[in-house]
């Protein structure tokens, strides 16, 4: 392998650990040890997110705002094209021509979700900095086109430099094949240190005097968020340059930590950040949130929510995302005395499915939401 200055540096010897563990097969089985410890917590994450299936969807099905349902299929879809790729590499044997072009393919293509879902995050907050709010079916179409462009222009450039151009760095001498070597050290290095830049700028938003012009996230679980991509892209950038530049075995090692970090616990961190909250709040803010009237027709994609009012502010499920909580919603609504009548469909949702299966739960919901209404 050849350094930027044109030093001929040595590749790192295949027994050592932070590049054995990256080909090694548990008894020659094809399950290498590299996958499986991507695997396990990819799995796990998915247990979790099925024991909480039926209660998510009646959350889901109580909100008539579409970010939330974007936010939990992204994580759906994250997660289970990781399991897929976990799988495959399993089954298909990499020395072979195609075994390795499948296994380089389903890395670019995990690549692909996470980083659409990693922008796409983002651009939701700086819609949310431009508009306030992001409550558009339309407007969150758009996003997605946009970072789905964005991250196939990215992977495309990688899977096409990874196949034409394989890093010698992860080349397996004694199997005669190249693992995945994520486009790159440039290309990796290069990459990682544009993301990083680009979230080290975000979290001085709040400190520099534009601030005052823009309707910036509050929320600090946002910025915590932020600040951990930056962390992360620096630190791959670090041992890709330290790859580049001659300290293989170091940087080897930086690479293999950034790698699983972010492709086994970086859709956790998603739906951490941004749905946990939701997901677990006895009353979620948008089935009680109201936007002003205005004067000129709705758009058709807008979305509507239960019982609307006028209201000096407008709350939205982007305030919810990205604002505090107790910017979105007052407690002292939900009170005995309170004039505003819990929406049925949630009311419904903090029973069990069979109830509401059975159709018992919400008819004696809507009757008791109807009879507040009336006395009031």
């Amino acid at each position: 392998m050849f350094g930027i200055n044109g030093t001929d540096f040595p590749p790192v010897k295949e027994d050592t650990f932070c590049k054995y563990v990256l080909y090694y097969e548990i008894n020659n089985s094809r399950v290498r040890i590299w996958d499986l410890i991507i695997l396990i917590p990819n799995a796990l994450f998915v247990l979790f997110l099925v024991v909480r299936f039926n209660k998510a969807q009646l959350k889901l099905r109580a909100t008539s705002s579409p970010i939330f349902l974007t936010f939990y299929s992204l994580v759906w879809g994250n997660v289970i094209i990781s399991l897929i790729r976990c799988a495959v590499s399993m089954t298909v044997n990499a020395a072979m021509p195609l075994g390795g072009l499948i296994d380089k393919i389903l890395w670019v293509t995990v690549r692909f979700f996470l980083l659409a879902t990693e922008m796409s995050v983002v651009i939701f907050g700086l819609a949310f900095v431009i508009s306030g709010h992001m409550d558009s079916r339309s407007s969150i179409r758009y996003v997605l086109l946009a970072t789905s462009f964005i991250s196939l222009a990215f992977t495309v450039t990688q899977g096409t430099l990874e196949i034409v151009m394989p890093d010698d760095m992860f080349h397996i001498d004694t199997r005669d094949y190249d693992l995945f070597g994520h486009g790159g050290m440039l290309f990796w290095f290069t990459s990682s240190l544009v993301f990083g830049i680009i979230y080290l700028v975000i979290l001085l938003l709040p400190w520099i005097p534009i601030r005052e012009y823009l309707a910036l996230p509050t929320k600090l679980s946002f910025y915590f968020y932020i600040l951990l991509l930056a962390l992360l892209d620096i630190t791959q950038a670090v041992g890709a340059g330290l790859l580049i530049w001659g300290s293989m075995q170091p940087g080897l090692c930086v690479v293999d930590v950034t790698t699983w970090l972010y492709f086994s616990l970086y859709t956790p961190l998603v739906y951490h950040t941004f749905l946990s909250e939701f997901f677990s709040v006895s009353q979620p803010s948008i089935m009680f949130s109201y936007k002003a009237q205005m004067d000129e027709p709705m758009d058709d994609d807008q979305v509507s929510l239960p019982h609307q009012q006028s209201f000096s502010s407008l709350k939205t499920d982007s305030d919810y995302i990205y604002q505090q909580s107790n910017s979105v919603y007052d407690s002292t609504l939900f009170e005995a005395g309170g004039t505003t009548p819990m929406n049925p469909m949630y009311s419904a949702s903090l029973q069990s499915p069979d109830s509401i299966a059975s159709g018992q739960s919400i008819d004696m919901h809507t009757g008791f939401a109807n009879q507040n209404m009336l006395s009031t």
